[in-house]
């Protein structure tokens, strides 16, 4: 069944036209709810348990393994996607003569990493860069990827879709490729997982990253990951107390073990406990897997479709369907148009969008209307001669 208008489980405010989750997605108020609570619980210390250090993150894992069909194990918490992609860093071993490869713009969260790489190890990182054209964009850059994937690929990383204008990348296709030639996929899931199915079964990549604050609705600072279990024998990032075997017992803290939790849990950071954003993340997991990303997507596109269609027959260029998501696209401009007064006049109308290189960035969600939409169509088509 089709999903309905969602704004009634959201606090926003009605005198601005909110077209931004990929910036930062408000709080549902559930989310706010359970921050409340936790915060209660933190401000009388003497009422916690023990198992207020486990449960909850135990279920914050199951959810987004549910939700990226994963097992709990090879789940784990983590306070940013930088912190993830450094587990990756850590574990990833690379000569000289190899290289990695990334997508042209892509976040830098997951460029900084290889670029350390690059400069400790000698091995390149190989920039893909996007065509220069407006034709066929997507399906060519795809191409000039897979073609890139050699026998000296140690590693491919990229996300899902391109953060800045939403360009699909074929990860089935990009995996089969780096298994050919024996080279690691790393994705950065932040702009697509929650609002965009995504199946680790079927792709299969050594790690899927994600902040936890946009499309999953989120708390800043908590995240999640997915490590393959070829990563389960793996060094951490650091060494904490609670990512090690037996830590649920406190009074044998002191005997100080040589083993790590199962899984991936030994890439958990320290102090994943947090009691007020962890009850956050759990309950924005909850709403959006009740939601279900396909129907979040499906939405996205119902809203948006008409008026994509509308600013095409006016010059301003967005990805073909075929390669681009919904519910994060770009928008380019016709050469008459300055992006200076674009910014100027949705400031002006109180639209709240991103300017992600050239690219007008609208990223909606089910908290959002048809009107929604129409307003910002209406506020660029005014600036058209």
């Amino acid at each position: 069944m089709p999903l309905a208008n969602q704004r009634s489980k959201f606090t926003l405010a009605r005198d601005h036209t909110f077209l931004n989750c990929a910036y930062m997605s408000p709080l549902l108020k559930s989310v706010e709810q359970a921050g409340m609570e936790g915060i209660r619980l933190k401000r009388n210390p003497g009422h916690m348990k023990v198992s207020d250090f486990f449960d909850n993150t135990e279920k914050v894992r199951a959810a987004f393994g549910k939700l990226i069909h994963a097992a709990t194990r090879q789940i784990a918490i983590i306070p940013s996607v930088s912190y993830g992609m450094a587990v990756v860093m850590k574990n990833l071993r690379i000569e000289k003569s190899q290289h990695i490869l990334v997508a042209e713009g892509q976040f830098p969260s997951n460029v900084y990493p290889w670029l350390r790489t690059q400069a400790d190890t000698g091995a390149e990182v190989k920039i893909i860069a996007a065509p220069d054209t407006r034709v066929q964009r997507g399906r060519q850059w795809n191409e000039c990827l897979l073609e890139a994937i050699n026998h000296r690929t140690r590693l491919v990383a990229l996300g899902n879709i391109h953060w800045a204008d939403g360009t699909w990348f074929d990860l089935r296709a990009i995996r089969q490729r780096t298994r050919e030639v024996g080279a690691w996929l790393v994705i950065d899931g932040t702009q697509s997982v929650g609002a965009l199915p995504l199946d680790v079964r079927a792709i299969q990549p050594e790690a899927l990253i994600c902040a936890g604050y946009k499309w999953l609705l989120g708390p800043y600072a908590m995240g999640m990951a997915y490590y393959a279990p070829e990563l389960n024998g793996g060094i951490p990032v650091e060494e904490n107390w609670i990512n090690r075997l037996n830590s649920e017992d406190f009074s044998g803290l002191v005997n100080y073990q040589p083993e790590y939790q199962p899984g991936a849990l030994r890439y958990d950071v320290g102090e994943r406990s947090n009691f007020i954003l962890t009850p956050m993340m759990l309950a924005a997991l909850k709403q959006v897997i009740a939601w279900k990303p396909a129907n979040i997507q499906q939405y996205c596109r119902h809203l948006t479709a008409p008026d994509v269609a509308r600013l095409r027959q006016q010059g301003f260029w967005v990805e073909e369907d075929a390669w681009r998501a919904h519910h994060l696209f770009g928008i380019r401009l016709p050469a008459q148009v300055s992006l200076d007064k674009v910014k100027k006049k949705l400031t002006q109308e109180k639209i709240s969008v991103s300017f992600r290189g050239n690219a007008i960035r609208v990223s909606p969600h089910v908290y959002n209307t048809a009107q929604d939409v129409k307003k910002l169509t209406e506020a660029l088509l005014q600036l058209t001669p």
